[in-house]
């Protein structure tokens, strides 16, 4: 992993994120032991756009591991409505907390933060790029309700184009054996290419469809998403996607008596409530399954000996990465950073594809 950072999940081996799965499960069965685990430990909750689930989520983990958090909600709270950077911002609230946890709407800013902390820095969400605390705990319900996460067919469903959650899963289960990928979206919304980049490189499979109703009854389990309103650049743009996919229970009576249902929350009404009451319909279950996911992954982080290196690719002062949503176009006292595949060059910080 980058030193003791969490920033994407691709930090961890599949070993060591298969660990973290397992510890979680040992303390979704057993949490009383581990109610001192981080006792006299401070965690600080930097969230600099909204959140429910996933900031509630980090401050009932430490909670429960016998922790102290502080932080904030609302950046206009902190110093930075006075111009503060990242940087110092980071620089202080690591010298106050043991660990951090991070969201942040711009995209990069984890990697970016985790240069200046003195303490692990877990990536909670940067903007419409990665969310690798989520797929831990998406892995964690998998491997709870199926057992084993080879050989399944997994639909993606809504804004794959955005969906950090989405691209962050895609990449995990990428490491597992003859994955096949179901990709329904419209063209608008479909998943970009360094994704299905991904999926080909590790022998897997995918297809792309557009309805929902004609991929149903071939899936294991099926990954609902939001359309996203605030990643839309227009109102009207959002409006023509919103409605596109909607799960029902007329929609259900297509799908398998086994299929799981998950979704990374806040929904809107792309599931309408009346599925709620399947035995099928795993979300609410899946948030529960994230403070376990969290409290592993708090506890292995702390303690965490890695010296790794955080940032892996050739800086280049003269370079801009060509996403004006990238952390180095906002903070610019940051030095691009850029990494090679061998087929093509990518923007360390937010992973977009240069020229």
């Amino acid at each position: 992993m980058r030193q003791n950072h969490l920033i994407d999940l691709d930090d961890l081996s599949k070993a060591q994120w298969e660990q973290i799965v397992e510890l979680a499960i040992r303390i979704s069965k057993s949490p009383e032991k581990y109610t001192e685990h981080c006792k006299n430990k401070i965690m600080a909750t930097l969230f600099f756009e909204p959140s429910t689930r996933t900031q509630n989520s980090f401050q009932t983990a430490m909670l429960r591991l016998g922790g102290s958090i502080i932080g904030f909600d609302n950046p206009q709270n902190s110093s930075v409505s006075k111009g503060e950077t990242l940087a110092d911002t980071i620089r202080i609230m690591s010298s106050y907390a043991d660990i951090i946890a991070m969201r942040h709407p711009v995209e990069g800013a984890a990697l970016a933060g985790a240069q200046y902390s003195s303490c692990p820095l877990i990536n909670a969400g940067d903007g419409g790029h990665l969310h690798p605390t989520q797929t831990l705990t998406d892995l964690v319900t998998l491997a709870n309700e199926l057992g084993d996460l080879n050989h399944i067919t997994i639909g993606f469903c809504g804004d794959l184009k955005n969906g950090r959650t989405v691209h962050s899963l895609i990449k995990a289960l990428s490491y597992y054996e003859k994955t096949h990928f179901v990709l329904i979206s419209t063209d608008e919304l479909t998943l970009p290419q360094r994704f299905k980049n991904v999926i080909t490189a590790s022998g897997c499979t995918y297809e792309e469809i557009y309805s929902l109703e004609k991929a149903i009854g071939s899936l294991d389990v099926l990954y609902m998403t939001r359309i996203q309103r605030e990643r839309f650049s227009s109102e009207a743009l959002y409006q023509s996607q919103k409605d596109v996919y909607v799960l029902d229970t007329e929609k259900l009576k297509l799908a398998r008596p086994d299929l799981k249902i998950l979704h990374p929350l806040p929904r809107v009404d792309e599931i309408t409530t009346d599925v709620d009451h399947d035995p099928r319909a795993l979300y609410f279950k899946q948030a529960k399954y994230g403070v376990y996911a969290r409290m592993a992954l708090i506890i292995t982080l702390l303690e965490s000996a890695s010296k790794e290196e955080i940032l892996k690719g050739d800086a280049d002062k003269d370079r801009r990465c060509p996403n004006p949503h990238c952390i180095t176009n906002i903070e610019t006292y940051l030095s691009p950073s850029f990494l090679s595949d061998g087929q093509a060059t990518f923007c360390e910080y937010c992973d977009t594809p240069v020229e």
